[in-house]
């Protein structure tokens, strides 16, 4: 069956009942129909916080290699044995749906429920967002039309697109203001996807509506033609943009296959923003539960260094463990062998492709965490590969289980379930970051990328070279880094798979996002926009008279 199919075969229980599990008054639920709700802030409490499990994964194949399968998995197996856990993920990008990857629910037993609205519109969040940034986009526009109230906006320096929830890369560069006086003024601008939007990054890190207002305030818009730099604030934009997310700020109350709860919220990108699940979602789950299952988008070296560097710096959140995911077929894509023929065996690429783990094993430690690898099982797997990688990490004192989550749910982790939790009593009690903020740009960059992606060096354009001039002028040197990169290899390169050595990372650019804290050196072709593959999934996907959709997996 398909996970559509298998998902149906569920009988939900009312989000009433999950809520009870967490000890949530029902009066706190604000309903979205019968499966889902949103949530006060008034449950986060730091006294009472539980252990904090971070899934990230080896670099992926197109297709991606399961993390949130696992983390839905390994939350279920957790609750099997005895323990209280939730799963904390991320809101699925139309982008992705409509396009290659298709939904981000989990697959097959380990799924979040229901799975068509979380992956559609679930709760309107992504689309509050996206009004927000484009309010400003609107009010930038307005205020360099205005003859009275001008703020003396240079349009050449504007550097706040519009954003959208889907792939259209028709959009990435555009003029407006064209047809004459009334329209506005002629500028060249464009479209980023709306998970890459500095609202998305900025909602997903506020800790309250106050933070949420002030960073919103704080957000860079570009510089008057005295070149004074103008920020959100100075058009009064914060609060009517604020007002918008009154309800987006709120983390989403769902259900997995098992009757495990799930909390769910905003949903920026690991390749071009930071990856992660909202703080307040992260903080109320360890508020009401003991063991917390977040993942953070694509590769360590993408979601999970951001995760740490920037997210749990901010929100002063350590992670207890760190489940690395692993799959065959990712394995032998990093040996060599060719993407359409990963389903027939192959020990030997498997043998070359091994050092990819290797090296996210290596990334973990950095950070002073304990890695537990998680082997996501295809069928197409073969007893000799999966011995084959066992033995790696038994050899290397790595625990490491084969997840069967996709075909068993929980009862395919409880191995896994019960590694996490062993790992999580040895851990230390705080994780290191990487850098330190007070760090230059520069160093700051060449920091992950030599000692994460395996650089040899850090080259910038002249474009990215102004950006770090710009940057200094502004004081934000002291800001963090969240690279674009593409997640299909450690290098800026997409081609170099493996563990790629001596190779350099081309910083194109650098964009500000002061809002949110910190700075997005955009390396190799990485798009902010991106495109729709040649045979889009929304071509399979379809819903009946009845209401009943078809072709979402």
């Amino acid at each position: 069956m398909t996970d559509l199919e298998i998902a149906h075969k569920v009988k939900m229980k009312p989000i009433e009942e999950i809520a009870q599990i967490l000890n949530i008054d029902r009066d706190d639920l604000e309903l979205y129909g019968k499966y889902k709700a949103k949530l006060p802030l008034k449950y986060i409490n730091p006294d009472r916080f539980g252990k904090l499990i971070l899934v990230s994964a080896i670099s992926p194949t197109p297709a991606g290699e399961g993390k949130t399968t696992v983390s839905i998995g390994l939350s279920q197996a957790l609750n099997r044995i005895g323990e209280r856990s939730v799963v904390v993920l991320r809101e699925p990008s139309l982008g992705p749906v409509f396009g290659i990857k298709g939904g981000a629910t989990g697959g097959g037993h380990s799924q979040v429920l229901p799975m068509e609205d979380i992956n559609l519109h679930f709760t309107g969040d992504f689309a509050a967002i996206e009004k927000a940034h484009n309010l400003l986009s609107a009010l930038i526009a307005n205020n360099i039309q205005s003859k009275t109230r001008s703020l003396n906006i240079d349009p050449r320096t504007v550097i706040w697109k519009r954003v959208m929830d889907m792939n259209d890369r028709s959009l990435r560069k555009i003029v407006t203001g064209l047809g004459g006086t009334a329209n506005g003024v002629p500028r060249e601008t464009g479209f980023d996807i709306t998970a890459a939007s500095e609202i998305m990054a900025i909602l997903c890190l506020s800790k309250d509506r106050e933070d949420l207002k002030r960073r919103l305030g704080d957000i860079f818009i570009g510089f008057t033609f005295d070149k004074k730099p103008i920020y959100a604030r100075d058009l009064n934009a914060q609060g009517a943009m604020a007002a918008l997310l009154k309800d987006a700020i709120k983390p989403n109350l769902v259900q997995t296959m098992e009757g495990t709860p799930a909390i769910i919220h905003g949903g920026p990108f690991a390749n071009i923003a930071q990856g992660t699940n909202s703080v307040v979602a992260t903080k109320t789950a360890l508020s009401l539960t003991d063991y917390t299952v977040t993942e953070a988008g694509f590769g360590f070296d993408l979601g999970a260094e951001k995760f740490l560097d920037i997210k749990c710096r901010s929100a002063n959140l350590s992670p207890n463990a760190a489940v690395l995911v692993a799959t065959i077929r990712a394995l032998k894509y990093h040996g060599g062998q060719p993407l359409k023929e990963l389903q027939s065996p192959g020990v030997d690429f498997l043998k070359k492709g091994i050092e990819n783990l290797e090296k996210h094993v290596e990334n973990i430690k950095l950070f002073n965490l304990n890695p537990v690898v998680a082997i996501n099982r295809f069928l197409t797997d073969t007893p000799e590969e999966l011995e084959f990688v066992r033995n790696f990490c038994a050899e290397r004192g790595i625990p490491v289980s084969v997840a069967e989550v996709w075909s068993k749910g929980g009862a395919g982790a409880e191995e896994l379930a019960h590694l996490v939790v062993e790992a999580t009593k040895e851990c230390c009690p705080n994780f290191v970051p990487l850098y330190p903020l007070s760090d230059s740009v520069e160093k700051k960059i060449e920091t992950i990328s030599k000692k994460i992606y395996g650089a040899e060096a850090v080259d910038y354009t002249a474009k990215a070279k102004a950006d770090l001039a710009k940057i200094k002028s502004l004081g934000l040197e002291n800001l963090a880094i969240c690279m674009a990169k593409t997640q299909k290899s450690l290098s800026d390169n997409p081609d170099l798979l493996g563990r790629p050595k001596d190779f350099v990372i081309t910083v194109r650019e650098i964009e500000i996002a002061a809002g949110a804290g910190f700075l997005v050196p955009i390396t190799g072709e990485i798009m902010r926009m991106p495109g729709l593959p040649q045979t889009p999934s929304s071509e399979k996907i379809d819903i009946d008279n009845d209401g009943n959709i078809t072709g979402l997996f």
